[in-house]
Formats: structure tokens, sequence, C-alpha cells
């Protein structure tokens, strides 16, 4: 495309000017069109003319009088006489929509500018998309959500992918596939798919997860089928999920064998390091290259992202977990029959963990790096005021604790766990701890609280055993305190979280719950 072109009624077109040029796009109000020729660039009018004296390494479209622009590597945006709307220079600018433009400054962070080119809120984040309907999908550690004009949360609800609003609904992706949203942040239908389109006129077409195509209606029904199921080899399935250990095997394997330690390196150097030999280690490197935790370039065998989680010194290391779930774990797998049919007394793993130091210390790593991943947002979410006694029961070794201190310093918070655990915890202003069994009715040691955390507990006991828990908490909140639960809630009408609770079942003798069986156990430890 050297130029533009006019087409009159019959079809004929003809040069909208004289000139040309190596490259242009369409205009835009108020009719302006970026031209480039060599490496310089600017914009034209429908005459073919200069609409200013400077030039640029590459220009875009105007929207609401504003274009984005490139020059030495950085981008900035200009108005319609050719001056830059404002002096700093970012890594990429976004188009104006709604009184808004997305930019990612030079550190690596996103966030939106106003009409007059200056930060509309204070937040950062590590992806932020166009306005539409009046809010933005914003990323940070993974997750997505909406934003309103302020850049505050919208609905405070996180997917794993999200798209803007289109008339009041949105495309989100949580842990069990697609659907879409209403401006509360809340699922539309129960149902979830492979993947799915924006509504239109009451309508949307969806891709079922046995590979069909539907369209259905805002209730999530099937109105019309547009092609059916693809053929699935039942066999080779079920087959894959047969030897789905074989994966966890291997990552124990080279944990235990330090090999994410040895990297990077040559064959010949990871197998001195290892102490293996080179041809038994290749074939263990080529295992892990198709999990995707190595790689091979021409400095040898690294660890990819993933992979660095095998570390022994990530901050989120996985490498505990890899040797629990290849080991102890997996034989506590090995009993689910006798578990399912009841012959078999609930394990005592967690007395088994504390009485032995070393397995105590790796097992609470393992637990601090989940609650390290999966807790960051927890602080925030939680309305504190300065003085409030902040209780967490079952607390390891005090992950989540940490991150409400950094968030609310002026809080007091009361970590709770086995003695064996708490000696791990590192004691700072603001944090105290109750060693003691969170079985046992702990609720005289601890002061009344205002806030009593249970992340991910409650799942690890029977109903008996979680009530007893939920009426020691019930003595020991103030009057008008707070219980905060976090765990996985199973769903009603969905099979999702069944192997998870099975785990806890063998494992625990713990199980998940549902809502309503969750507000049951509640109820019946006192709380409304």
């Amino acid at each position: 495309r050297t130029h533009h072109v006019v087409v009159d009624e019959a079809g004929n077109s003809q040069p909208l000017y004289d000139d040309s040029f190596d490259e242009v796009l369409p205009f835009h109000p108020p009719g302006l069109a970026p031209v480039r020729r060599g490496n310089t660039a600017w914009h034209i009018g429908p005459d073919g003319t200069r609409a200013y004296a400077q030039s640029f390494s590459r220009v875009f479209g105007f929207y609401q009088g504003r274009a984005a622009v490139e020059t030495e590597g950085h981008s900035h945006h200009i108005v319609i006489s050719g001056e830059e709307l404002y002096p700093e220079r970012f890594d990429w600018c976004g188009n104006y929509q709604g009184g808004f433009c997305p930019v990612r400054s030079q550190d690596g962070s996103y966030f939106h500018l106003n009409l007059e080119g200056q930060a509309a809120y204070h937040e950062r984040w590590n992806y932020a998309g166009d306005y539409r309907e009046g809010s933005a999908v914003v990323h940070r550690d993974g997750r997505a959500t909406h934003v309103d004009r302020a850049g505050n949360l919208l609905h405070g609800k996180w997917f794993q992918d999200l798209d803007v609003f289109h008339k009041g609904l949105a495309r989100a992706r949580d842990s069990d596939g697609w659907m879409h949203i209403d401006e509360l942040g809340h699922p539309k239908y129960h149902r979830r798919f492979q993947a799915v389109e924006p509504f239109y006129n009451g309508q949307a077409r969806v891709q079922c997860w046995n590979g069909s195509w539907q369209v259905i209606n805002e209730l999530a029904e099937t109105v019309f089928e547009i092609a059916s199921a693809r053929e699935v080899d039942a066999f080779a399935a079920v087959s894959a999920d047969l030897v789905g250990f074989w994966k966890t095997q291997t990552l124990c394997a080279a944990v235990e064998l330090g090999l994410f330690e040895a990297l990077p390196g040559s064959l010949e150097f990871v197998a001195a390091a290892t102490q293996l030999r080179p041809e038994r280690l290749k074939r263990l490197l080529r295992a892990l290259m198709e999990l995707g935790v190595v790689e091979l370039d021409q400095c040898g065998f690294i660890a990819t992202k993933r992979g660095q989680l095998l570390c022994e010194e990530h901050p989120w290391t996985l490498a505990d977990a890899a040797r629990e779930y290849g080991r102890e774990l997996g034989d506590m797998w090995a009993k689910l029959p006798q578990r399912l049919r009841g012959e078999d007394r609930c394990p005592e793993v967690f007395l088994e963990v504390v009485t032995s130091p070393d397995r105590c210390q790796k097992h609470h790593r393992m637990l601090r790096s989940y609650a390290r991943h999966d807790y960051f947002e927890v602080p925030k979410l939680l309305q504190l005021d300065p003085g409030n006694v902040v209780l967490d029961v079952g607390a390891g070794t005090g992950a989540l604790g940490t991150l409400i201190l950094q968030e609310n310093p002026k809080v007091k918070v009361i970590l709770l766990d086995f003695p064996q655990v708490l000696e791990q915890v590192t004691v700072v202003e603001g944090l105290e701890l109750c060693p003691t069994d969170l079985q046992s009715d702990w609720s005289q040691e601890v002061p009344p609280a205002d806030i009593i955390l249970m992340g991910r507990i409650l799942h690890d006991f029977y109903d008996d055993a979680a009530l007893r828990i939920l009426k020691t908490v019930h003595r020991a909140l103030k009057p008008n305190g707070q219980i905060v639960i976090i765990e996985f809630l199973l769903p009603e009408d969905r099979a999702s979280g069944g192997l998870c609770d099975l785990h806890l079942l063998a494992v625990t003798g713990g199980q998940e719950r549902t809502q309503k069986e969750l507000e049951t156990l509640l109820g019946a430890a006192g709380f409304t």
C-alpha cells in the first residue's frame, strides 16, 4: 500500500494525490493518515501534504486527536500539530479510547494516561488494555481483572484470562474454562467452554470440550449446533491418564538428584555434578525437555522458567512438593481403596510431619511456596484497622501473616500451629506465636481476635473434626469479629475439584466441600 485512492460509484479508483510512499495506513479523524518513506514517518492530509514539520521513525493513527509515535526506540503521543502531548517517553503506547490510553513504562509496568497525558491513577500493572464501557482489563501476577476509570477494582474478581465488556457481559476464563460474566464479576451461567465469543443479539458461538461448536443463549442453553464433536481416541486418552505418574516420578527423581542445581551446563558437566552416567543422564534430560522444564541452547542444558521453580533456592520453590508427591504422598494414594471402603483409619499426616524435623522443614517450605503464590492479594482484601488482632489458625511458617503485616504494619498477627512448626518462624514486630495443636481447645490461649484466618485448613479434616475446630474459632472471636475462610468450593453442577477431594481423603482424611456444605458446618458451629 503506497498511496490512498478514491473510488467512484462505478467502482473505478484513482489516486487521492500525486505522491507515493513506502507504506500508508488509513485516514482517521480529523482527516490525517500515517505514512512512511524509508526510516521516516509522519502524517498527511487528504491532499498528500505533510500535516506538520516533525518526523518520526513510526507513526500510528489519530484517536481522540492524539496519535502514538515512535522515535529513538521510545514512544509518546503527539497532537494534530505534531507537538508532543507530554515530555515523558515510554516503551510502548496504545491508542486513546474513551478518554484513556494504555502505556508501558520503561520499568515494564503498565498504566493508563488521561487526555492530558497524565497518569490516570497511581496503581501499576503487569498489563493494561483499552477502556471500553467504562472499564479496562488489567493483569497482575498471572491473573486478570477489570478496573474502572479511577484504576480501582471494578468487582474484585480475578480470572486466568479476561476480555473487555461488550453490552454488559465479558468473556472470562477460570480454572474450569471460558464463560461470560456480568459487571459484578459473577458468571452468567454455570457451564464452562473451551472457547467463547461475545454475545451478539442475545446469542454467542462457543466451542465445547468435546470439540463441537454451538450457539448458546444467555442461559448457556444450546440453541443451535454448528459442528458435531470430533472423534476422540478413547483408548489413547485413558492410556495417557494411566501413565500420569510418570511425570511426577521424573520430576521427583530430578530434584532428588540435584539436577536443577547443576544447570546450566553441558551433558558432561551435569553428569559429573549429579554423579550420573552421561548416557543415563541424557535419557532423563530428554524426559525433562518433554515436560518443558529443561531446554538445550548454545550454552548447554538450562532450566526453563518452569524448571527454575524446582530449584531449591527459588523463593517459590516446588522442589519439596516434587519430593512429597513422588514419595510419601504417593504411598498414601496407594491406600485409596481402603480409604474409600472405610477400612483404614484416617492418617495422622500432620503428626508424622512434625515428629520428623527434616520432613517438617521441607513440608512447610512447600506450603510456604504455595501461600506466597496464592495469597498475595489476600491482605488487600482484608479490611483491617490499626490495632486489630488477626489470628492465623494453622499458620504454618507465617507466609500469609507476613504478607498481612507488610500491608498493615499497625495490626497484631498471631500465628497458631504446632510448636515444631513455629520454631521455623522468625518473629518480627507485630508478630506473635501460639504454639499448640489446632484440634485442641486453644480459645483461652490467645487474646480475643478481630479476624481469624483459616487458609485451606478445614479441607484437611472430616466434618466432625472440622466442626470442633470451628467451635473453638467461634469462642476465640470478639463478639463482632469475623472469620475469613480460604477454601476451594466444589461446584454443585460440575465435577471440578474431584481429584483434589480424593487426594485429601487419601492423605489427610479430609474433604473439599460445596458452599452449602461449608455453610452448614459454620451454622452448626454458631456462626450466622
